[in-house]
């Protein structure tokens, strides 16, 4: 479903639109992959990567997403001896994420009466400190497969697919920091490269069921 958040919408929440533009580019990236656009889904992590290193911090989760999707991009276009740098610098991203996760405000939700009001404002450090539990959860798991890799490859178009449906499904309907980490990882479009897809001269072949 289409969004429309206006500026002072934005400035509200502590969002930029730098936020939503990578995820426009990431999105339309990932759809590209999934319509066989390869062409045009390598230049649109390459533009997502750009936005991320001029207007995200150093570690954001969406940069290492971007630097990830990039890397791997590269890999499919056939520019693999090319990517060591640039991967070894999505794992230095997906390291120090754990920060930026420490930062991490949970969204203010609208509440039915002042009883839950004053509740939120009780509890709310207790609140926010299980929304940064969530995070660390859901950063463990993306290092575990992808953090230490020594290659990454794209997923392919049906996951591709299945990625786009499921972020237009589960993204959340506020402006929020938890917004940004899930953005992240759902639009991952990068995994790790399995060493029996490539032939005996070390090359990618194509996988089979």
């Amino acid at each position: 479903m289409p969004e429309n958040w206006s500026f002072q919408d934005l400035i509200a929440a502590g969002w930029s639109e730098a936020d939503l533009e990578w995820e426009r580019l990431t999105v339309q990236a990932l759809s590209d992959l999934a319509t066989g656009r390869a062409g045009d889904a390598f230049d649109g992590f390459g533009r997502a990567l750009r936005l991320a290193r001029t207007d995200l911090a150093k570690d954001d989760p969406r940069l290492a997403t971007s630097l990830s999707n990039h890397a791997a991009a590269m890999a499919a276009a056939g520019e693999g001896a090319m990517t060591g740098q640039i991967r070894a610098s999505a794992a230095q991203a997906w390291a120090s994420c754990q920060g930026w996760v420490v930062r991490m405000t949970a969204p203010r939700t609208a509440r039915s009466s002042m009883f839950h009001l004053r509740m939120e404002r009780l509890h709310r450090p207790a609140y926010e400190e299980r929304w940064r539990e969530k995070g660390r959860e859901l950063l463990v798991e993306v290092q575990g497969r992808i953090g230490g890799c020594e290659a990454l490859v794209l997923i392919d178009p049906e996951e591709a697919h299945r990625r786009v449906e499921r972020w237009q499904r589960e993204r959340p309907v506020t402006l929020s920091d938890p917004r940004k980490l899930l953005g992240a990882v759902i639009l991952l479009a990068a995994k790790a490269e399995d060493p029996d897809q490539r032939d005996g001269n070390g090359e990618l072949v194509a996988a089979t069921n």
